[in-house]
């Protein structure tokens, strides 16, 4: 049996949200497990045991346990998706488990990048774009329209989900300031979303169906439409920009993404293994076990670090900290999670990505950054609120665009 390590990491201090890369290698050096002093928690910081948590949640169970406070727990989570097991959690994801297959998402291929393309057109100009805008408004408008939410909600919709995940961390500033906006937000939704307010044969549509045949409870709609709708705007968004963050910084793999724009895939999944949009959730263990030689009790608490899983060079080699188009098997980062939790959106979120980046691929020779991008600090969300990036469009979007300026002159 392994000797535990442990560590006085602040892990949700600035320092340590602006820059986590360091630490996060000083603790898969410690240990496969390291026990974090000032939360009472484990942290759990290599790829080969945060896969092996989230394939077994028998052992290492999502209820009472995702967040780091029994308030979150309790009182914002008790009951989602997110934080249910075994046949709860089976009910839950059911509901909309049609609607989001991968066949269900791939024939709307068509209409997302019909939709990539105009944005694109409207948002991206020769004076430069911001990727945050850009990406924020391809998501919004997919998710709103696709759940069929009234669109008076999206503003709080917005807001409200990086509230939300302030709130799955430690009781410091961060999590204090965000518990009345993520509250906020719940009952502006049960106000807000009727069934007479949302789009027909929209998903959400689908919710207050499965209510009415009994395959849900009436309170369970609103959280699980929230979940949903949250989880699949705020992170989608915060990868696309660091996708086309990375590639404003390496011109060459831009350039490997104009050659073969069927790269975009790859180019988003490398964004997610680099910089995960969620940097960790929690677990609580279910009875005493051993994870790579370390010896949990039950009751105890973990902290997966998919932050750190993608940096992991005994995962991704030498070149764990590359942003490399050509690297294999990117797809098998764990920026999704994984098991029986692993993200139910995550096609519709690649599928927009194929969209967007193929579209900027289209239309933009060259990308750069125009300045440092802003960070944003939360407590398990990591991207950017704003990224200038400058451009110089391709032959065919500027004499296109040239085409358009005389038309409005005469």
């Amino acid at each position: 049996m392994s000797v535990a390590a442990s560590s006085a990491l602040a892990l949700f201090d600035d320092a340590h949200l602006c820059d986590p890369y360091p630490a996060y290698a000083a603790l898969r050096a410690l240990g496969p497990l390291v026990r974090l002093e000032r939360y009472g928690v484990w942290a759990v910081p290599g790829y080969a045991e945060v896969h092996a948590v989230l394939g077994n949640d028998s052992i290492f169970r999502s209820d009472g346990g995702v967040a780091l406070t029994d308030l979150a727990n309790r009182q914002i989570l008790a009951g989602t998706v997110l934080a249910s097991d075994g046949e709860q959690h089976h009910r839950l994801r059911r509901v909309l488990s049609r609607q989001l297959a991968p066949r269900a998402i791939t024939r709307l291929q068509e209409q997302f990048t019909d939709r990539a393309r105009t944005l694109v057109k409207q948002l991206v100009e020769p004076g430069g774009f911001d990727a945050v805008a850009l990406a924020q408004q391809m998501v919004a408008d997919t998710v709103m329209h696709s759940m069929g939410l009234p669109d008076s909600t999206r503003g709080t919709l917005l807001t409200g989900a990086n509230a939300t995940f302030d709130a799955f961390g430690p009781g410091n500033d961060r999590y204090q300031q965000a518990l009345p906006t993520a509250s906020a937000m719940v009952a502006f939704l049960h106000e807000r979303v009727t069934r007479d307010s949302v789009r027909q044969g929209s998903w959400m549509g689908d919710i207050f169906r499965a209510v009415d045949k009994g395959q849900l409870d009436e309170k369970e709609a609103i959280p699980l439409a929230s979940a949903y709708t949250a989880a699949s705007m705020d992170t989608t968004i915060l990868g696309l920009t660091e996708a086309i963050v990375q590639l404003a910084r390496h011109p060459e793999q831009w350039a490997l993404l104009r050659q073969k724009p069927e790269r975009a895939v790859q180019a988003f999944h490398e964004s997610l293994r680099l910089e995960a949009p969620i940097q960790g959730f929690g677990r609580i263990v279910n009875k005493d076990t051993d994870l790579s030689g370390v010896r949990i009790k039950a009751g105890e608490q973990l902290w997966m670090l998919f932050g750190s899983t993608g940096r992991d060079d005994r995962k991704w080699g030498p070149t764990a900290d590359t942003y490399n188009l050509r690297r294999q098997l990117t797809n098998h980062h764990l920026a999704f999670g994984a098991g029986r939790h692993g993200c139910a959106g995550a096609h519709l979120a690649v599928m927009q990505a194929f969209a967007l980046l193929g579209a900027l691929a289209e239309h933009c020779a060259h990308l750069a950054l125009s300045g440092e991008p802003e960070r944003v600090l939360n407590n398990l969300l990591r991207g950017y609120k704003r990224v200038r990036v400058a451009v110089e469009l391709s032959q065919d979007a500027t004499a296109a665009q040239s085409a358009v300026s005389s038309r409005r002159v005469q």
